[in-house]
């Protein structure tokens, strides 16, 4: 999960104002006798996609997936834990089986009443990305030559998917219940925003291909990893050392699943050099966009942006990060000295080298121009308004 106002989507999508469709709409249906309109039994409130590329992965390019079979089950399901050793939610939470569990909690809301409601805002916004795994599967197991094509296949490719799923979903379900104890947020507005949310989907432009697919993920765990963990900084700096424990065991979980990501694409780095730098190029071109960019309460169509305008000010994640990560895989991937690539190839390289400089000049003077303080209301905190 990023929160960088710079991992919009920018070519594929059209933003769409709220009094058009961000809401159920009416379909004029009408014809020269007169029919009513008709209203469309679900319309899930976000932007409209088109243009969408699919399966843009040359087909001979599977056989190397394939071929990696055995690679994945060595070197990639090494990352995942056993489920007896993993943490669980309940350990982090009152037990309400326990005589205790009214004092646990009386103490959970009192740590919380300390924190101001924009952590309150990044911490929802942070829930609200991770319970909408269901989506994120979904797009994984849209990817050539990768891709679970039985719901539970053998292999290790699928394997991994729906373990990292499952060790995933631990994440949205702690952050779930704290939120609920806390007694701090309108949890009906938040379930409404992850409703919509899973219903709206994702659009993240890897095109069903391993290879944006995989640069992607790699970003987005490192980019979760940074998020969370400043979360914890914040959780601890308010004096709520339980809620640090929370965010920071998340991130953790984070930070792995990213070395497992970035493994895949510098094993394709190797075996692939060309194509994985162009595909590298391809997704810095689109710009990474959140899981989460198409989030809607019902009501706030430019949700995301309020939410990553609350977090780049806190310093949870902002464009600096952004450019920070890129700088990191560049380094990580070793994508400077790779050699013998195809003209087409070595302008990727370029580009992607020059790329971490470029952004940090332009968030340096798009922060100079926005030093003004603006509030929005966030329906999360029953519509209080929040400083952007």
């Amino acid at each position: 999960m990023a929160l960088s106002l710079y991992t919009l989507p920018q070519v594929s999508t059209l933003n769409v104002k709220a009094s058009k469709f961000c809401m159920t709409f009416t379909l004029d249906h009408s014809s020269p006798k007169g029919v009513e309109s008709l209203k469309k039994p679900y319309s899930p409130g976000r932007e409209m996609v088109i243009n969408q590329v699919a399966h843009s992965m040359a087909p001979e390019k599977i056989e190397i997936f394939k071929s990696l079979e055995n690679w994945a089950e060595e070197s990639l399901l090494m990352y995942l834990k056993p489920v007896e050793k993993c943490w669980q939610p309940q350990d982090f939470l009152p037990d309400a089986t326990s005589q205790g569990f009214y004092d646990q909690t009386k103490e959970l809301q009192e740590r919380a009443n300390e924190i101001p409601d924009d952590f309150f805002v990044v911490l929802a916004g942070h829930m609200i990305t991770e319970d909408a795994l269901p989506t994120y599967q979904t797009m994984l197991n849209t990817s050539d030559g990768v891709r679970d094509e039985t719901g539970s296949s053998p292999t290790s490719w699928a394997t991994w998917t729906r373990a990292w799923t499952a060790e995933e979903n631990r994440h949205g379900d702690l952050l779930n219940k704290y939120l609920y104890l806390s007694g701090r947020v309108d949890m009906r507005a938040i379930e409404k925003t992850i409703q919509y949310l899973i219903g709206s989907g994702m659009d993240p432009k890897t095109e069903n291909n391993p290879y944006l697919g995989f640069i992607y993920t790699s970003f987005q765990e490192r980019e979760t990893f940074i998020s969370h963990g400043n979360a914890a900084r914040l959780a601890k700096q308010h004096g709520d050392l339980k809620l640090a424990q929370i965010c920071g065991i998340i991130a953790a979980d984070e930070k792995r699943h990213e070395n497992a990501y970035s493994k895949i694409v510098q094993k394709l780095f190797e075996i692939d050099p060309d194509t994985t730098i162009l595909a590298f190029a391809d997704m810095m071109r689109k710009k990474i966009s959140m899981p989460a960019h198409f989030m809607y309460d019902g009501s706030d169509c430019n949700l995301f942006d309020h939410f990553a305008a609350v977090a780049a000010r806190l310093g949870v994640y902002s464009a600096k990060d952004y450019a920070d990560v890129m700088q990191y895989f560049v380094g990580y991937w070793q994508v400077e000295k790779l050699i013998g690539l195809s003209s087409e190839g070595r302008k990727a390289q370029e580009y992607v080298c020059s790329l971490p400089q470029r952004i940090r000049v332009i968030d340096h003077r798009a922060r100079e121009r926005a030093k003004q303080a603006s509030y929005f209301p966030f329906s999360w905190v029953h519509g209080r308004e929040v400083e952007l």
